[in-house]
């Protein structure tokens, strides 16, 4: 493909690896200092949620994916994300099982007072012109409650339901919240208004894209955008969250969520043919591709436009399925 570049102002939300493939492609499509790259700031597993109770900073896990999405070289980024990875396995250091990179974007967050301050001490570090910016500048603790009334406390905790001894399969998410008020970034409120385009990236549908519509001002900058809004579907379901989902079903939380009737304008869906045997291997695993159900989707949004694109890739190596980061960020820049 012939990278060719764009000139457009567009704001990403999401978190994760969808995120992530989405900057990736982004930066080398288009002009990267109209990029303006919104994290999430509820991340309560790892060394991400120790620094919170132990730093009291932000957790800075989805900052540091989005800084290294858009670095600019391979090279640079191979070399960043060996140092980003890197753990103190020390037993005596008080630190011991925190990353260097969640460390860095703590201690630049310390040193420069603020994490919108941190982050772009940060990002003249790793030269990146892209803008990076937490959604929300408040310590938030993300709650999700099941169809028969269990409420499950904190982003990892939910991300990893599958693994509890007590999981019950039928006992669907149906609401997530955060604990206290969740206050906006006002920089991104900013960014959202004077947009171009405004995309959900894929990821994990109730801990990573939701979230961000739980803040206060997001849905309002939304509103007053003019901003194409863009959702980007995910091409799996995830055990534990979207089991069983079809395109209408993401679709139906995304505008529950969003309440801004009309306002979604497009929805990129997959439309690459793979192999039955990664769709079997998938399934093992229990995850399914997700299937476009059109003339539901049509019925609960009757003006979104659907962009079917052959926008995945399989990594047989890996076995991992994931959006082809350029041909993700062609269908939106074409828009």
């Amino acid at each position: 493909m012939n990278k060719k570049k764009y000139n457009q102002k567009i704001v990403t939300l999401g978190g994760g690896t969808g995120q992530f493939h989405l900057l990736s492609g982004l930066r080398e499509l288009n002009e990267n200092s109209l990029i303006t790259a919104v994290a999430g700031a509820w991340d309560s597993g790892g060394s991400s949620g120790r620094l919170r109770t132990e730093l009291g900073v932000l957790p800075p896990g989805d900052i540091r994916r989005c800084l290294l999405a858009l670095m600019e070289s391979d090279k640079q980024r191979m070399v960043a994300q060996t140092l980003f990875d890197d753990r103190l396995e020390d037993l005596s250091n008080p630190l011991k099982g925190h990353s260097f990179g969640n460390l860095l974007t703590a201690r630049l967050e310390n040193i420069y007072k603020g994490q919108d301050r941190g982050v772009d001490a940060e990002r003249e570090l790793f030269r990146v012109n892209a803008k990076v910016m937490p959604v929300s500048i408040t310590n938030l603790q993300l709650i999700a409650e099941t169809s028969k009334g269990n409420k499950i406390e904190g982003e990892t905790n939910i991300d990893l339901r599958i693994k509890d001894k007590n999981y019950d399969k039928d006992d669907k998410i149906i609401r997530i919240y955060f604990d206290t008020r969740a206050d906006a970034n006002l920089n991104v409120l900013t960014e959202i208004e004077n947009a171009e385009k405004i995309v959900f990236s894929s990821g994990d549908l109730y801990t990573s894209v939701l979230p961000h519509l739980l803040v206060d001002g997001i849905r309002e900058a939304i509103s007053k955008s003019k901003a194409k809004l863009i959702y980007v579907l995910n091409l799996a379901t995830k055990p534990g969250e979207t089991d069983s989902y079809k395109a209408s079903n993401f679709l139906k939380s995304l505008l529950f969520y969003l309440d801004l009737p009309g306002r979604l304008n497009y929805m990129i869906v997959n439309d690459n043919h793979l192999d039955p045997e990664i769709l079997s291997l998938y399934k093992e695993e229990g995850q399914n591709l997700v299937e476009i159900d059109e003339d539901k989707i049509k019925e609960m949004e009757l003006s979104l436009k659907i962009i079917r694109k052959p926008v995945s890739i399989y990594l047989k190596k890996e076995h991992l399925l994931r959006h082809d980061s350029l041909k993700l960020a062609e269908a939106i820049l074409e828009i």
